[in-house]
């Protein structure tokens, strides 16, 4: 019988610090987030535990911006159920002109307030409302080409909640004619679902329990 290899001891450091992230996490305390791209790459954001909440996962979150680009310069973005906020900060890391961030949700609200405060984003607002309400909305300033649209719209809903398809009608209201919409949902939607709804899918990956899509709009 072949002799088995021994195996390594885990890092003291690393062993010390799922420890205590596990530990907050029994208590309701704060996990983390890692931003993967752009300025404040490798930054780890403190996450509120919160029943449901599912930020973004990492492999998701780097193919996500494969397909928007790694430098959004210019563009007004919109993160309508902002949750951890995972979205909109790697969104901000990658030189967004200015990313909106929407949380009904008090704790979460002040989570990523304190996330924008210690990372000095100026690009970044913090809002406590409605995810619906917020895609009525449109950016203060014009986007790039002019329109008076969010160039990009992040649409994470909770699961359950049934959000999904009043959202998306409407967000074609409030995105820009030439932006996209990325939409995280528990479902695929292929375009016979969409483009009643006036969308058409550009990407899709399906992650685990996630199924991730890049959207734009149905030329009229």
């Amino acid at each position: 019988m072949a002799a088995r290899r021994p195996v390594a001891p885990a890092s003291p450091v690393r062993t010390e610090r799922n420890a205590r992230d596990a530990a907050r996490a029994r208590a309701g305390g704060p996990g983390h987030v890692r931003i993967i791209g752009g300025q404040w790459k490798r930054t780890r954001l403190a996450v509120a535990s919160k029943p449901g909440l599912r930020p973004t996962p990492d492999r998701v979150r780097e193919t996500l911006f494969n397909w928007l680009g790694q430098d959004l310069s210019g563009l007004y973005c919109l993160d309508a159920f902002a949750g951890s906020g995972a979205l909109g900060f790697e969104a901000a890391s990658r030189h967004a002109a200015h990313v909106t961030l929407v949380e009904r949700d008090r704790q979460l609200c002040a989570q990523l307030q304190a996330n924008a405060r210690q990372l000095q984003a100026r690009t970044i607002t913090v809002r406590q409302g409605d995810g619906l309400h917020a895609l009525q909305t449109r950016p203060v300033a014009a986007t790039t080409d002019g329109a008076a649209g969010w160039d990009v719209i992040f649409l994470d809903p909770p699961y359950a909640a049934g959000l999904e398809r009043p959202a998306l009608q409407l967000a074609r209201q409030s995105l820009a004619p030439h932006g996209l919409l990325y939409l995280e949902s528990s479902q695929r939607w292929d375009d016979a679902a969409l483009q009643p709804l006036g969308w058409q899918r550009l990407h899709y990956l399906k992650a685990g329990a996630v199924h991730a899509h890049v959207l734009r709009l149905v030329a009229a």
